[in-house]
């Protein structure tokens, strides 16, 4: 009897060892399936703080910040968040080249681009992400396509409509001062003066930005191919030498007499594009060059200026052309950034048709896109203006190596500006650096 009672005790403390090593073990499953769905969720967070790098230029995003306001929508809806490193126009170019051959370049990253310059700027082959197979890149207007395609493939999404440049022009001063919207350079230079002596500076320079001086030269390049029909090709095929296009001079010559005559102001030297607005909505200024959204962009900040601003051509060499700019600040993804599908992702995004509504009604600069989808919305002025105008292609699109030079041509304006170099001396290093570009490129026609 108590042999059995023994082996009774004995056995129910295997029972509770039983169940205790079961409960352990039921213990340790469930410990294990806590762990693993622990580390998921570390990597679902993980996923969420990913950050995708996006560099520029400063006028490669609009100023309004609307590029900035949709990737902050975006990194709500995803988690993603978008780094936005924004550097001088000046400087943009070749800190983008020397962090592409470096490996060290963003996951996005802004460019203008252009068919004759696209593969010297950034070698889309080797360092750019084939966006052909996306469905947005079907809905782009073709002159957009054209400009970020190379070897037949489309590596960039761009938004802007081709780029418009004029005086744009306070009516309020002109009117009190009875001037009208001068046609020639003699017009031109009347109406300055008549603005100086007003003890107003008459035309915002922003000779730091480097860019900005080039404008009057390049963008009137559709003129000098009306003087001279077949210019452009002579120059592309190097049947001429462009520093014996003798309207580049006279343009060159006369945009000195207006820093001479003191038009620019007393520190354009010193000015920044960035500063346009603030001196143009203050009463600073009476003119500017900008694009043809100018005016309703700083409406917003100077509600006076609403219906206050108008537009001229560059009458600079007596000019009565319009100069189109198809090209435009495009968006590429780094090939070998560790993030392309998230790039993939942000892309597309932007490229929703509400996105595309959203940005053109939150940004004034761009009242156009060029997704046909889009329905522009410039003012019945400003269309009417346009519309009266003949248009070519500006000379930085339509002839091969001066884009790649626009801000050592900006650089070279400057230096005449300080007595440091005459048109002349212009001319001949915008000369030089094509031929220097081509050997480069191993074009044919420079052989």
């Amino acid at each position: 009897m108590k042999k059995n009672k023994q082996v009774l005790k004995k056995s129910k403390l295997l029972q509770k060892a039983a169940i205790c090593m079961a409960a352990a073990i039921a213990i340790g499953s469930l410990s294990g399936c806590g762990s693993s769905q622990g580390e998921e969720n570390v990597k679902d967070a993980e996923a969420k703080r990913v950050t995708l790098t996006f560099g520029s230029h400063q006028s490669g995003l609009p100023s309004c910040g609307v590029v900035q306001e949709l990737a902050k929508q975006y990194e709500e809806k995803t988690g993603v968040k978008v780094d936005f490193q924004i550097s001088p126009d000046a400087q943009w170019r070749d800190l983008l080249k020397v962090k592409l051959d470096s490996g060290e370049a963003p996951d996005i990253f802004c460019v203008d681009a252009d068919p004759l310059s696209l593969y010297a700027r950034i070698r889309p082959d080797e360092n750019v992400v084939d966006l052909s197979g996306e469905e947005f890149v079907g809905r782009m207007a073709d002159y957009a396509k054209e400009c970020v395609t190379y070897d037949g493939k489309v590596y960039g999404i761009r938004f802007a409509e081709p780029k418009l440049n004029f005086y744009n022009y306070n009516k309020k001063i002109f009117a009190e001062l009875n001037l009208k919207p001068p046609t020639t350079y003699e017009e031109f230079k009347e109406v300055c003066q008549t603005i100086k002596d007003a003890g107003i500076t008459p035309i915002f320079e922003a000779t730091q930005s480097a860019w900005h001086q080039a404008v009057p030269l390049c963008v009137t390049g559709g003129y000098y191919e009306r003087l001279e029909p077949g210019l452009y090709d002579a120059l592309n095929n190097n049947e001429k030498d462009i520093k014996d296009v003798d309207m580049m001079v006279t343009v060159l010559e006369q945009m000195n007499e207006f820093a001479e005559l003191g038009f620019y102001g007393e520190d354009y030297l010193s000015n920044t594009a960035e500063s346009d607005k603030t001196e143009f909505g203050e009463g600073r200024v009476a003119m500017t060059i900008a694009s043809q959204g100018f005016g309703s962009s700083i409406a917003e900040n100077y509600p006076e200026m609403e219906g206050n601003v108008g537009i001229f051509l560059i009458p600079f060499g007596d000019s009565n052309v319009l100069g189109i700019n198809a090209s435009s600040a495009a968006y590429f993804i780094n090939s070998k950034s560790e993030h392309v599908e998230e790039a993939l992702e942000f892309f597309r995004f932007l490229a929703q048709p509400d996105n595309l509504q959203y940005r053109q009604d939150n940004n004034p600069e761009e009242m156009g896109l060029c997704w046909p989808e889009i329905t522009p919305e410039y003012p019945a002025e400003i269309n009417e203006y346009i519309n009266s105008l003949d248009a070519e292609t500006v000379l930085q699109v339509g002839v091969k190596y001066i884009d790649p030079q626009f801000m050592d041509i900006g650089k070279d304006i400057e230096a005449m500006y300080t007595g440091a170099m005459t048109p002349e001396q212009i001319m001949e290093n915008i000369s030089q650096r094509r031929a220097e570009q081509a050997k480069l490129q191993k074009d044919e026609a420079w052989e």
